[in-house]
């Protein structure tokens, strides 16, 4: 990727943060670096004993995703339902381990050990010229994910900072080195100066913000605050949105990337039949590994009338049943 794609958005400078007041984050980052260069098999094992002992400990969490994967999978049975809790947990501890990954190894190291799948879809919408909304989600692969993704195709990202703002600068620089332009989440002038450019754009829309800007849509059946947005940037800028996802393989060290063709007659002017388009279009890559999705997440906190009881309230009798 040349110098010349690359955008700086905010101060990631090292300098500021020799205080000692920052030592024990800098002693974190350093572990980081230090398992990412482990074994792939020995920091899958490591994830999921971290997943384990989440899953075993943080139990308003564990109630959070139990209550999820019981509405989203009715289907399974209640042990099934208990087994794919446990599993998140060890697909999302492994991501933990995947953060060293992507912010300290370089990617080319792990391509002989990624597959990408239709790719032909996202080379024809940027012939279209009008940029691309790379549909992505809450995945356990996310920020690997998007690191290996740097290896087919040249692209810019949306990221929420990190509260800490030395992770943050460490975050920010590793993955300005992977992708051409690392935009605030909020930034929505510098997305459509990017797509604008023709650049494809990674956006994320999974996650329940509220009940501005949002019509609720089906999401795994179920009725779910979802924003607006990604139809009123289609609309201004007539970019694809084009759905993809990346998940590790099960077994053997490996990873796949799914790139699928734009979302046709995109948007239609109907907002809540977009919204479930979008809802839908995530929905089908999370039933590909559904225990590889962020479930722990609150998704459907807003619900369709304020009267509407919590979706997470807990039952008045007996304890948490999920755990056993």
């Amino acid at each position: 990727m040349s110098a010349s794609t690359h955008r700086k958005t905010r101060d990631t400078r090292y300098h500021q943060f020799r205080h000692p007041r920052w030592w024990p984050t800098w002693f974190y980052l350093a572990l980081m670096f230090c398992l990412a260069h482990l074994p792939l098999r020995v920091q899958w094992w490591l994830g999921k004993g971290i997943g384990e002992i989440a899953y075993r400990t943080m139990a308003k969490r564990r109630h959070i995703t139990s209550t999820n994967i019981r509405a989203c999978f009715p289907e399974k049975s209640p042990a099934q339902q208990r087994a794919l809790v446990r599993q998140s947990y060890h697909a999302n501890g492994i991501g933990i381990m995947e953060i060293g990954l992507a912010w300290f190894r370089k990617p080319e190291r792990f391509r002989p050990i990624t597959e990408v799948h239709g790719l032909e879809h996202y080379e024809n919408a940027l012939k279209a010229g009008n940029g691309i909304l790379l549909l992505g989600g809450h995945y356990s692969t996310l920020d690997l994910g998007g690191s290996l993704i740097s290896l087919v195709i040249d692209a810019d990202v949306m990221q929420r900072d990190h509260n800490n703002p030395l992770v943050n600068a460490v975050m920010t620089r590793a993955r300005e080195r992977r992708y051409g332009t690392v935009l605030a989440s909020k930034d929505l002038r510098g997305l459509f100066r990017c797509l604008k450019a023709n650049r494809p754009v990674w956006y994320a829309t999974d996650q329940d913000y509220g009940r501005k800007a949002a019509v609720f849509a089906p999401f795994f059946g179920i009725p779910a605050a979802s924003i607006t947005t990604t139809s009123r940037i289609a609309e201004r800028t007539g970019c694809a949105v084009v759905p993809f996802s990346h998940f590790r393989r099960d077994g053997a060290p490996g990873y796949d990337i799914y790139f699928h063709p734009p979302l046709a007659n995109f948007p239609s002017g109907d907002d809540e039949v977009d919204a479930g388009r979008v809802n839908a279009a995530i929905e089908q890559e999370i039933r590909r590994h559904p225990d590889q999705y962020l479930w722990m997440h609150r998704r459907f906190k807003t619900r369709p009338s304020p009267d509407d009881p919590d979706f997470y309230r807990k039952p008045d009798h007996g304890h948490n049943a999920e755990h056993h």
